[in-house]
């Protein structure tokens, strides 16, 4: 594979990974190190290997014909696209509501200015559809680059500083978390939902990765689809991995609890990096915490406008023409009731995160099996069918995937 093909196809891996370097990562993965340790380190990994097939695959289609891997789930059957469309919807709502939450947090913490959680959610929602409608593709593919290198740095920096120096003193008669009681299990799930992201949200990639075709005119092989995604997908598994480690050097066993407050939350994370590289860094650190959310809520919105409405297309057998106005509306009502739920949750910040992550979660293994059976089906290429080990580990994902929303459901309820 060549560097210049590479160079050229590179951008929806980064999109990928801006989208998933977000409330998985600043949030949950933070909370999991913070309330248990490294305890959950193993399910994290867990989590990033065995979802890893699913994503592939919609870039792997991409790469085979040009098209999304939504295109493909009409190979299966029509029935396949009314059963995302319906999966989508309330998901659409829910996750872009809670990584807004998070990202007004991080907005009222870096100005200092007194505004409810609602009314920053405002501000960033305008200003999120605004670039999304103007800048488009391109705009947002540029943004996004530069954001995601200085976030990179920024943890690297941390996670390696936090090793050097070591855990921080426990407090006196620290008692720590269980993790196999009812709220535990309920956490592990939550924080498995969205490692690195949501499975439904792999159609993502397929999506950017054929617009970006579209845009720059250049047709990449597979491998360069798929060398593109990978970049991404293991760079945000590797930074999960940071932000857990960091929790739990710096705030497991303090007695510190995180907060439910969005602002207070953002000043908590915040500090955790400074107290790993210096005072000197909080306006740097809060900048970058800033933008990664930031980044993450305009890759959500677009994402789910661009599913949406790819989705919509090819059930009600649309023409191309119709497609910017549709991309358009769906935005709209994404906007409209995301914010909407925000406001029910004006100071709940886990409560949003963990059902926007549980529901993601107890979703995924419809969506895995759904991406396994276009990527193997028979209207595709041999020659672009992943190989054995793959489809192996897919399998395993799903049963993964499968045993662990049984798990859920019986602790939740019964």
């Amino acid at each position: 594979m060549e560097i210049k093909k590479l160079l050229k196809a590179l951008g929806p891996g980064i999109l990928f990974a801006s989208t998933c370097i977000g409330v998985s990562h600043l949030v949950q993965s933070t909370r999991a190190g913070a309330e248990y340790g490294f305890i959950l380190l193993g399910a994290v990994v867990i989590a990033n290997v065995l979802k890893y097939p699913f994503f592939q695959f919609a870039s792997r289609y991409a790469g085979a014909t040009g098209k999304s891997i939504i295109d493909g789930y009409e190979q299966l059957g029509r029935w396949t696209l009314y059963l995302y469309f319906v999966i989508t919807i309330p998901s659409m709502l829910i996750v872009t509501a809670a990584v807004t939450f998070v990202t007004a947090g991080m907005l009222g913490n870096l100005f200092q200015i007194e505004l409810s959680t609602p009314q920053w959610s405002i501000v960033v929602l305008l200003i999120c559809t605004s670039i999304i409608i103007i800048g488009k593709y391109s705009l947002l593919d540029n943004l996004l680059k530069v954001v995601g290198i200085v976030l990179v740095i920024s943890v690297v920096i941390a996670f390696v500083s936090a090793l050097i120096h070591g855990p921080v003193q426990k407090i006196e008669g620290f008692v720590p978390k269980e993790v196999f009681e009812k709220e535990g299990i309920i956490f592990l799930i939550a924080l498995m939902g969205w490692m690195p992201t949501a499975v439904d949200i792999s159609t993502w990639p397929s999506l950017w990765a054929e617009e970006k075709m579209r845009v720059s005119g250049y047709r990449p092989g597979i491998k360069e689809v798929v060398a593109d995604f990978n970049i991404g997908y293991w760079i945000t598994a590797f930074l999960a991995i940071c932000f857990l480690s960091l929790g739990a050097l710096i705030i497991y066993g303090t007695g510190t609890e995180l907060s439910n407050s969005s602002t207070v939350f953002a000043d908590q994370v915040i500090s955790m990096f400074t107290v790993a590289i210096g005072d000197w860094s909080y306006f740097v650190i809060a900048i970058a915490a800033f933008s990664t959310m930031f980044s993450t809520t305009v890759t959500v919105i677009d994402g789910y406008g661009r599913a949406i409405t790819r989705t919509t297309k090819l059930i009600l057998r649309k023409g191309e023409k119709d497609s910017r106005k549709a991309y358009l509306i769906w935005i709209l009502i994404s906007v409209i009731g995301s914010w909407l739920i925000i406001s029910q949750f004006s100071n709940q910040l886990k409560a949003l995160v963990d059902l926007a992550t549980i529901f993601s979660f107890v979703l995924a293994p419809v969506i895995a099996i759904i991406n396994y059976k276009v990527i193997n089906h028979k209207h595709l290429d041999t020659k672009y069918h992943p190989k054995k080990p793959l489809n192996i580990l897919a399998i395993a994902g799903i049963v993964y995937l499968s045993v662990f929303t049984i798990i859920y459901i019986i602790v939740y309820f019964f």
